[in-house]
């Protein structure tokens, strides 16, 4: 055998540590960090934490997203009502603090059933509480889950209408093109004889972008960095927090930001007993936020199954929100 400090510096071992067998975001932030562009999905960024920070930074002034999506989904809830009718049953994918869908279940003509599925099942928890005390009519049924992988959700229950799916926030942008049509396939699958309600960010002045992702306040970076606090208080890991900064850019031929953690120092991490190292400079990779044009975004649509209907924006054309008809019930 090799003695192990003659490996690589990533390939060396503690073997001195013990750690807990590893939960999903460990095997996911193990395989991440073994890459030669190392990454982590950005779905673990919405710990209790995570999820209180990302609240934070849609009411920052720079964020335009939120507020521009909040304002089209109020000035257009009766148009949206009618498209998906009475009784229905709504699906949210990535629910978060459940404020967008209150807009929705306001105009909507006696919401049988709402069910949001989140990752984070206590931030997921706290949330669907404060709904059913607001809404005591309406049967809230949380579900703790990964929405990207498949699902099996309730029954539909007794005399409901449609079963409409809610992804609001331009969540979908976080996906890589082939991970965005998949979603769209997975959710014209679960949604048939229904539809999905999809917010998604437009492409813009890439000096707005910037803007957005780099907030004056801090708040961004924070949320980024979190993710590296959450390894060290869940994993055992052992990040030094002011080692790393945030980065976030836009790339135009791409269409979409990209979010970066980069290392101010060359250093090293240990993970499950095994070190990663990093070159000063080197980045991992911890957000897409892709952009879309409307007349893209209704052909990705089309081509996942579904029939792309109305089409609602800002005067601006800085967000837009789409109605997208499910395939028929089988």
């Amino acid at each position: 055998m090799r003695n192990p400090a003659s490996l690589p510096l990533d390939l060396q071992r503690d073997d001195t540590r013990t750690t807990p067998a590893l939960s999903e975001f460990g095997r996911e932030l193990h395989a991440g960090l073994s890459r030669r562009a190392k990454s982590i999905s950005p779905k673990f960024f919405y710990d209790v934490e995570g999820s209180a920070l990302f609240d934070r930074i849609c009411d920052l002034p720079e964020y335009y997203p939120t507020r521009t999506e909040l304002r089209i989904l109020t000035e257009r809830a009766g148009d949206i009502a009618a498209q998906i009718g009475p009784n229905a049953e709504i699906i949210e994918f990535g629910a978060g603090s459940l404020t967008k869908v209150r807009l929705l279940l306001d105009a909507l003509e006696t919401p049988r059933r709402y069910v949001p599925i989140d990752i984070s099942g206590e931030h997921l928890g706290a949330a669907a509480e404060r709904l059913r005390a607001d809404y005591p009519q309406l049967a809230v049924q949380p579900v703790a889950a990964d929405y990207t992988m498949p699902l099996v959700l309730p029954a539909p229950g007794e005399g409901a209408g449609r079963r409409v799916g809610f992804f609001p926030g331009s969540t979908l942008g976080n996906f890589t093109p082939d991970e965005a049509l998949a979603f769209l396939q997975l959710s014209a699958r679960l949604l048939r004889g229904g539809g999905l309600l999809l917010g998604v960010d437009l492409v813009k002045d890439p000096a707005v972008l910037h803007a957005a992702y780099n907030d004056a306040q801090g708040v961004t970076a924070a949320f980024n960095l979190n993710l590296l606090r959450r390894a060290n208080a869940e994993l055992q890991t052992d990040f030094e927090l002011d080692g790393f900064s945030h980065a976030a850019f836009y790339n135009a031929p791409m269409q979409r930001i990209e979010m970066h953690l980069v290392s101010r120092r060359a250093q090293s991490v240990t993970l499950d007993g095994r070190r990663f190292g990093f070159a000063e400079g080197e980045t991992i990779h911890t957000e897409y936020s892709h952009k879309f044009t409307v007349d893209g975004l209704r052909a990705l649509a089309e081509k996942a199954g579904f029939t792309p209907t109305a089409v609602w924006t800002d005067p601006d054309r800085l967000f837009s929100v789409h109605w997208l008809q499910a395939p028929a019930a089988q």
